[in-house]
C-alpha cells in the first residue's frame, strides 16, 4: 500500500540574482506572471494534486514570501466596501489555512540537497513532493497530480521528466532508462548535466518531485561535493536498484523555465494569451508588431 502524497516542500532560498536589480529588494518566486507570482502558480499546482502541508525552505529576505500567503485586513474590507466581488475571490485564493504553511531557514547556501534536507523534521517519515517555482508549467492536468496519480500505482521515487534536443540535454540532468509503459519510464542510472555527446537519453528531470523518506538518510549522510553543494540527484540516485526503485513520468504539458529571463519572457507571453480576459487584445497586439528587424 503506497502512503499517500500530502505534503510538499518548496525550496525558496536562492538569490535570484539573474533578476537583479528587481530581486535586490523583492523575493525572485513573488515577481508576477502576467498577475501572479510565480510561488502562486506552484501553490495552485500542489493544492490541486492534494496537498495539504506547504513546506517553505527559505532564507533572509524572504519575509515578503512569507506575508503574501497572510491575510491582508484592510485591503479585505475596502474591497469588500465597493462591492469589488471577483477581485474578493481573487484575493481569496491567495490566502491559505492558518498551520497550512510551515517556514524552514536553509541558513547556507548548499544546493537544493540541503535545501530539502533542511525540512527533514517537518517531512517525517512519509512521501513528500518537491516543487521548483521556476519550472511553470502550463497543463490540462497540474504535472503533480500527474506524478501522484502514476505514484499511487507503483510508489518510489519519481521525478518529473520531458524530451529535449540532444543539443540542449547538457544542462540538465538527464535519466538513462528502460521499460517504458506508457509515460513512465524505469530509471537505471542519472548523470548530471552531461558533455554533449554523452548523455544516455534525452530525458530531461525537470522541478517536479515525489520522494519517499529514505533519501532523507541519504542526503544526512551526504557530504557537500563540487561547489560545496549537496545534490539532491545524489541522494535520488542511491534509491536506483532498490525496491520500488525510481522512476520517471513523461508529463503533458508545456513548460517554461521562469529562472531565466528568456523562459520569464516566453512564459509571460504564452499565459497572457491563454487568458481569456487578455488574450484576444494581446493577440491582436502581437500581430501588429513589426518583427522584421
Amino acid at each position: 500500500m503506497v502512503k499517500p502524497v500530502t505534503k510538499a516542500v518548496f525550496p525558496v532560498a536562492g538569490l535570484g540574482t539573474r533578476f537583479l536589480p528587481a530581486t535586490k529588494s523583492i523575493p525572485k518566486e513573488i515577481m508576477t506572471l502576467v498577475d501572479r507570482p510565480l510561488i502562486q502558480y506552484a501553490i495552485d499546482e500542489a493544492r490541486a494534486a492534494g496537498i495539504t502541508d506547504f513546506i517553505f525552505v527559505t532564507s533572509r529576505g524572504k519575509s515578503a514570501l512569507e506575508d503574501y500567503f497572510d491575510r491582508a485586513p484592510e485591503l479585505e474590507h475596502a474591497l469588500e466596501e465597493k462591492n469589488k466581488d471577483k477581485l474578493m475571490e481573487v484575493l481569496e485564493s491567495t490566502n491559505m489555512p492558518s498551520g497550512a504553511i510551515s517556514y524552514v531557514r536553509q541558513q547556507q547556501a548548499m544546493g537544493l540537497g540541503h535545501a530539502v534536507w533542511c525540512a527533514r523534521r517537518l517531512i517525517g517519515d512519509e512521501p513528500f513532493a518537491v516543487l521548483l517555482p521556476d519550472d511553470v508549467i502550463m497543463a490540462d492536468e497540474p504535472v503533480l497530480a500527474q506524478m501522484i496519480e502514476a505514484h499511487n500505482e507503483i510508489g518510489g521515487c519519481m521525478m518529473a521528466a520531458m524530451e529535449v534536443e540532444p543539443e540542449a540535454a547538457s544542462a540538465y540532468g538527464i535519466l538513462d532508462v528502460d521499460n517504458r509503459d506508457g509515460n513512465v519510464v524505469n530509471v537505471k542510472g542519472m548523470v548530471e548535466k552531461p558533455p554533449m555527446g554523452e548523455q544516455p537519453s534525452n530525458m530531461a528531470v525537470i522541478g517536479r518531485y515525489i520522494l519517499t523518506p529514505e533519501v532523507l538518510d541519504e542526503l544526512h549522510e551526504t557530504e557537500a561535493g563540487a561547489g560545496g553543494e549537496i545534490q539532491l540527484t545524489d541522494a535520488i540516485a542511491a534509491q536506483i536498484g532498490k525496491d520500488p526503485g525510481v522512476s520517471g513520468l513523461i508529463f503533458d504539458g508545456e513548460r517554461y523555465d521562469c529562472g531565466n529571463k528568456g523562459g520569464f519572457l516566453q512564459a509571460t507571453v504564452a499565459f497572457g494569451m491563454a487568458r481569456s480576459d487578455l488574450g484576444p487584445d494581446f493577440r491582436a497586439y502581437l500581430r501588429g508588431l513589426d518583427f522584421g528587424g
